[in-house]
């Protein structure tokens, strides 16, 4: 009886709890929109109506709330109140739905009215309040009567609620080409038909029909509904490549894709082809059975884009009709595949430089513009090499936009994008000061592939546009100075094989070429075409040209600071830092494009290179071109070693950090003309906070903080204005006002931002196994392997159960004394790279490691784990450090001695022996100091340290340890921590 009566109440009490939560369910609404499906989102919960807060407000929880009013699926997800701020609770505040939930409170939150957030923070939604659309009733798939899909039902849509813009983009989004016209359809007489209640307002270049804007139509007359027609196609693909921007061309027509069969098809429809697929250019035309037949069906056709000055638009066909394609007429390309980038107002390989964001073209800056990226983008566009920038006023009308992005291309790159680019602080630019150039054209088919530069590398000749090899058993000088000849790379220095594994693939262009040296170019020479001649016989050859001389700037974060390299008669080499001064440091900064130099750096400050010394003694007077101008010591004449290479800081070097933070969280500090200095917030979106996270590799989550709780700054204010897109993955890509270091009005202006999921970072949680034992500490998980002793070698790290090297990408000093201090081993030396120290095996864990050089522990920094093969055992990091700085390390490493921080002469027995007893009695003093001091604290109500080991993490400085002439180790700490306790 008893189990009755308990089971009879819990049944009550659920229903009793059923009935109160369908009484009080919640509900969801938009309100000030221009429509009901766009609008301020409220949430009536708890009988109150209130609103949500924007943290992490994306497009997911925005397709939530529209599938849950009924509304279709999301357009934009809006943050910062844009219809207006409500009233009432922040019920909900960073929502993090998939996108596959039945309701917004279903979604992952921190929990009802968990949180205040004022009301200029709440989020908005732009639905498309419907889910679909299409033609009727029409002659083919791309004609008839338009239907809106609203929820589960069909809708007609009347005529007088689209013009020709919005047929336009209907006709783009059913890919059935352009809009032909907008008819009157039939009569409308049925009674029982749902029509469409809003009329739109397209521009005509929307992707989607929901992204025009609507007005709501109270009228429920309707005479006609809309009848769209077509041109009749869908749009064109590459079918069968190795890519996207390869293979057959296929056709979209009447719902059927089929390959399009042209006899006119020739290179110049084929180069507009791949520009209307955002493909690039046209490289060739392969013929044969080149990525196959297809499905059988042919669409027999003539495609032609319109020409508007040097723009293609409307690229269309004449369907003939659906037969069989006659041999050789089956339309293939292979485009080069990198896209935003053009040359206008003159030939297909002259004119201005116009690059594209987003959907928008627009011109470059002439003094952001450079031979190098000329010379990229000229390769880019199947155009040659950079003849001239110095075109004068040529190709300047226009009234595009000035884009300020500068590109610092090595010179072989293959596209533009692939090169660094900074637009970050640039000034602007007038509308007739911009970039052009005059490239050598198609008629110039040689290049050299795969080399330092353009002037070096892997011989390739394009004839009838496709690109071969070069092919020969006897390649000499004679033949290799034509080459440079024509490539206007100077004379030839060397002419070589290639080894077989950096031999091509592919066609052969030409055989057994036999040049007398004086030709002007390559095909004037005797010589065999491949067609003629079995491939595989000779070898693939090489040339390095007396122009193919190259600089860089190794082992510092960035580009513009780093060890000083040289590229010269094919193998790099160092600069020797004897009389190495401002002077000579200027020639590089202002060559690299860096501006000019804040500091001459010598003694292998940014790591010792390795390889050949190139140049000694260089005096330059400030004012060369280039460094090889300057005098010095004949190439490759020294007395120098390696611990001497030469390196430079320049004024254009740019680093970002969190200060005052975790390092992922802080006020937004960027290193600019040698100095740290504030952000400024005005007009800084939260997505311009994702960006800056991303970069610090902080997670794709970030916040700018409105309460100024990580301090004020003290140095230059450098930039304002910050704008970034959603395409910017480096806060150096974003526009801004030009540097100046009273950017802000005041303080106040400063920028803090938390990043929130710092993905990719190390965190000692994440080193969990342990090579020795089941639990370890952070030093024990890392180790030096293949120098001297333990305080200089290959880095290792233990994770997943197996030791592993770290990538050298970005490995510098910074990295290196964190690795230092955690092994007990002092400073960096220098921050080594390419397997100094031998290639280790096994995994390599990281890379891109971006310390500060303030971390405790290697896990603290920021890094990447690699995930792909960006890197391989003879890129592992490694160090030499300066010496112990912990006696307990003195026992651990007597087999292998090692310099102390004052001497490098080994410590004798006695002088050992001193140091522990000196370190015992201080630790003594110590432990009574802290328990004197502990007593004074409880008596003040003050929190006290519970250990020593807490109080000496978080107070010493290593600094002023490292000060501590005449002390190792822990006897300078124990000094060190007495002084501060009696104090």
């Amino acid at each position: 009886m008893a189990m009755k009566g308990c089971l009879s109440a819990l049944v009550l009490w659920l229903l009793l709890l059923t009935v109160q939560v369908s009484l009080g369910d919640d509900e969801l609404k938009l309100i000030n929109g221009t429509g009901p499906c766009s609008g301020r989102v409220e949430i009536k919960h708890e009988d109150q109506w209130g609103t949500v807060c924007d943290g992490d407000w994306n497009r997911e929880d925005a397709e939530v709330v529209c599938k849950q009013v009924g509304c279709g699926s999301a357009v934009q997800a809006l943050s910062r109140a844009p219809f207006g701020e409500g009233s009432g609770p922040t019920w909900l505040y960073r929502v993090e739905c998939r996108g596959n939930e039945t309701a917004l409170w279903n979604c992952p939150h921190t929990g009802w009215d968990g949180f205040t957030c004022p009301h200029y923070f709440d989020v908005g939604v732009i639905c498309s309040g419907f889910s679909g659309l299409h033609l009727s009733g029409g002659d083919t798939a791309c004609s008839g009567h338009l239907k809106i899909k609203q929820e589960e039902t069909w809708t007609t849509v009347c005529y007088s609620y689209i013009d020709f813009n919005a047929a336009s983009v209907i006709c783009s989004e059913l890919r059935c080409g352009q809009a032909v016209d907008v008819l009157r359809g039939a009569h409308f007489r049925g009674t029982h038909e749902l029509i469409w209640q809003e009329k739109f307002h397209c521009v005509g270049n929307e992707t989607h029909l929901a992204h025009c804007p609507r007005t709501l139509q109270h009228s429920k007359v309707c005479s006609h509904d809309a009848y769209v027609l077509c041109s009749g196609y869908g749009g064109y693909r590459l079918s069968n490549g190795s890519s996207t921007c390869s293979g057959r061309v296929e056709l979209l027509h009447g719902g059927s894709w089929g390959t399009l069969c042209d006899y006119l098809w020739n290179f110049p429809a084929a180069n507009d082809l791949c520009q209307h697929l955002d493909c690039g250019v046209a490289l060739s035309i392969p013929d044969g059975q080149s990525y196959g037949r297809g499905n059988g069906s042919f669409w027999n056709g003539t495609f032609s884009c319109k020409k508007n000055g040097s723009y293609s638009r409307d690229c269309s066909v004449s369907i003939l009709d659906q037969n069989e394609c006659p041999a050789g007429n089956v339309a293939r390309v292979m485009c080069s595949g990198c896209p935003g980038g053009r040359l206008v107002n003159g030939t297909a390989c002259s004119g201005r430089v116009e690059i594209r964001h987003g959907d928008t073209w627009g011109r470059l800056c002439r003094s952001h513009w450079n031979l190098q990226a000329a010379n990229v983008l000229c390769y880019q566009l199947n155009c040659g090499y950079a003849k001239s920038i110095q075109t004068g006023d040529s190709f300047v009308d226009g009234n595009e936009p000035v884009w300020r992005d500068a590109f610092h291309c090595e010179g072989t790159e293959s596209c533009l994008w692939d090169c660094a680019q900074v637009t970050l602080g640039n000034p602007t630019c007038s509308a007739k000061e911009v970039a052009t150039v005059v490239c050598s054209g198609l008629a110039e088919s040689l290049r050299l592939s795969d080399g330092q530069s353009r002037c070096d590398g892997r011989v390739e000749i394009s004839l009838d546009g496709t690109w071969g090899r070069v092919l020969d058993d006897d390649w000499n000088i004679k033949d290799a100075h034509v080459v440079c000849r024509q490539l206007q790379c100077g004379i030839a220095k060397r002419a070589y094989y290639l080894p077989r594994s950096e031999r091509g693939i592919g066609p052969v262009g030409l055989r057994s070429v036999q040049c007398d040296g004086n030709e002007t170019q390559l095909v004037l020479c005797k010589t065999s075409h491949s067609q003629a001649l079995s491939a595989g016989i000779a070898e693939d050859v090489g040339v390095i040209c007396s122009e193919s001389r190259q600089i860089r700037l190794v082992n510092g974060t960035k580009r513009c600071a780093g060890r000083v390299e040289l590229y010269h008669d094919g193998i790099w080499g160092t600069v020797c830092d004897d009389n190495w001064d401002l002077s000579d440091a200027n020639v590089i900064c202002r060559q690299l494009g860096c501006g000019y130099a804040i500091k001459a750096l010598g003694s292998a400050h940014y790591g010792k290179g390795s390889g050949q010394i190139w140049l000694d003694d260089v005096n330059c007077t400030g004012s060369e071109s280039n460094i090889w101008q300057c005098p010095s010591r004949a190439w490759g004449h020294h007395n120098c070693q390696h611990k001497e290479d030469a390196g430079v800081l320049c004024s254009e070097f740019l680093a970002l950090r969190l200060v005052n933070g975790n390092g992922c969280a802080g006020r937004l500090e960027v290193f600019y003309n040698g100095t740290w200095g504030s952000i400024c917030s005005n007009r800084m979106s939260q997505l311009t906070a994702v960006t800056v996270c991303k970069h610090l590799n902080c997670g794709d989550v970030g916040e700018i903080e409105r309460d100024f709780k990580y301090g004020r700054g003290s140095g230059p204010t450098w930039l304002d204005h910050i704008e970034c897109t959603e395409q910017h993955s480096s806060l150096w890509q974003c526009q801004s006002d030009p540097w100046n270091p009273q950017s802000c009005d005041n303080r106040a202006e400063e920028t803090h931002i938390s990043c929130i999921g710092r993905k990719g970072t190390m965190t000692p949680a994440t080193f969990t196994e342990c090579p020795n034992s089941t639990s370890c500490s952070d030093k024990e998980k890392l180790r030096v392997v293949g120098g001297e002793d333990a305080c200089s070698g290959r880095v290792e790290i233990w994770h997943q159960g197996s030791w592993g090297t770290i990538c050298d990408d970005s490995w510098d000093v910074a990295d290196a004394n964190v690795v230092c201090r955690q092994l007990g081993c002092g400073s960096a030396v220098s921050a080594l790279s390419e397997a100094a120290f031998g290639e280790g095996t096994g995994p390599i864990w990281l890379e891109k490691v971006h310390c500060k050089g303030t971390e405790l522990s290697l896990w603290d920094c920021p890094s990447k784990p690699l995930l792909g093969k960006n890197c391989d055992h003879k890129e592992d990091a490694a160090v030499d450090c300066s010496g112990v700085t912990e006696t307990t390390a003195a026992s651990t490493r007597a087999a292998s001695p090692r310099r102390s921080v004052t001497n490098n002469t080994r410590a004798s027995a006695p002088v050992i022996l001193c140091i522990i007893l000196g370190a015992l009695l201080c630790l003594v003093l110590a432990i009574l100091a802290g328990q004197i001091q502990r007593a004074r604290a409880q008596h003040r109500g003050v929190r006290s340290y519970d250990s020593f080991n807490e109080v000496v993490y978080e107070e010493i400085d290593y600094k002023l340890l490292k000060e501590q002439q005449g002390m190792s180790g822990l006897s300078g700490m124990c000094v060190l921590f007495s002084s501060r306790e009696t104090n």
